[in-house]
């Protein structure tokens, strides 16, 4: 017998809804159950959409289930995952932990690691792309790792984030100064030298890109130094990195503070940035930063930006070059406050 259509449908909507569809397949499948509802036989309705009888029968099942939306071609769901929820959870405690070199053989998880993994703790073979996929379901993507000193104080970072915000009200009450007055600076050091990086490039898959390496090691240092708050930077190139080249960057930073506000100066507990030499303008308070703590300043990443998109895979002829290139790529990133915005600003640091 066949299958009655539903009631609560009339031939002239199934008209409008093939009208309006970007479909073609379903505006086909429409049509033909509009003549149903005009009376036509289920010989005729399969002769407008061109299948047969049978199809004609699933189309009218869709239709009576889902209205419309069910005759539209949907995906089919292939074969189920290899992979359950227990299996799910194992994966992701494994690379939460990251592999231990003397048992698993490896020091970081590649796809076919884990893969291999896989298949010894639950004997299941899973494809690389298979598990590519699995992974990118979880919410997994290979990043870069943030570097970490190794013999980084346990709490150390967590418990200088807690106490800044108090630091910042004692500076401004021992200098007299309203604390939205007080500038927030970050400040590091750079060696650039012949001794270049090479970065990553786009290439075509299954290639190997080269870049030009000079092996020579003239260098020179950029001191470096930037107040996300307002975007600005202040920086010089000097070919030594002592107490006397960072006297001089500091007068160069109490150049860029703005006047009636006082700059507070983070930067780590290199010699020549806590020397009893040093000539502290008044503008500025240094606080260091915690030992061995570089994540914290954000100069770390600025050093990086330049040197991706600036200074590497480059040859330099001369020392001048090299001090060309270095003041070239500081005014270029002082030409843009955004950027050293969007690459400086933390919470803990801007009481966000």
């Amino acid at each position: 017998m066949p299958v009655p259509l539903r009631d609560d449908f009339e031939a002239s909507q199934l008209r409008v809804f093939a009208r309006k569809t970007k479909d073609a397949p379903q505006a086909r499948r429409l049509l033909a159950l509009a003549a149903i509802y005009d009376g036509a036989s289920r010989t005729d309705a399969a002769r407008i959409g061109g299948v047969t009888l049978q199809i004609v029968r699933d189309w009218v099942v869709k239709f009576n289930a889902q209205g419309p939306e069910g005759l539209i071609d949907r995906k089919a769901p292939g074969q189920p995952s290899r992979l359950n929820d227990m299996h799910r959870v194992a994966i992701a405690r494994m690379i939460e932990s990251g592999p231990i070199p003397a048992v698993h053989g490896v020091v970081r998880w590649r796809l076919v690691d884990l893969a291999q993994w896989i298949f010894e703790e639950f004997r299941i073979s899973v494809a690389k792309q298979t598990l590519s996929r699995e992974l990118r379901a979880m919410g997994y993507r290979k990043l870069s790792a943030r570097p970490r000193h190794h013999s980084q104080a346990e709490g150390a970072i967590e418990t200088f984030k807690k106490k800044f915000g108090a630091r910042l009200d004692e500076i401004a009450l021992e200098k007299r100064i309203n604390s939205a007055d007080i500038e927030i600076w970050f400040a590091d050091e750079a060696r650039i030298g012949q001794k270049n990086k090479i970065t990553r490039r786009w290439a075509k898959r299954g290639t190997r890109p080269s870049a030009p390496n000079d092996q020579r090691t003239v260098s020179t240092y950029i001191f470096g130094a930037i107040c996300p708050r307002q975007g600005k930077g202040a920086g010089l190139v000097l070919p030594f990195c002592n107490t006397a080249a960072m006297n001089l960057h500091l007068a160069e930073i109490a150049t860029a503070v703005a006047p009636q506000a006082h700059a507070v100066l983070l930067l780590d507990q290199a010699g020549w940035h806590l020397s009893r030499d040093l000539v502290i303008p008044p503008n500025i308070t240094i606080l260091p930063l915690p030992p061995k703590c570089p994540e914290l300043n954000p100069v770390e990443n600025v050093w990086q930006f330049i040197r991706d998109n600036w200074l590497s895979n480059r040859v330099f002829n001369s020392y001048e070059d090299i001090l060309d290139h270095c003041c070239d790529a500081w005014n270029k990133l002082t030409d843009q406050p955004w950027k050293i915005m969007s690459i400086g600003m933390r919470n803990w640091a801007h009481r966000f």
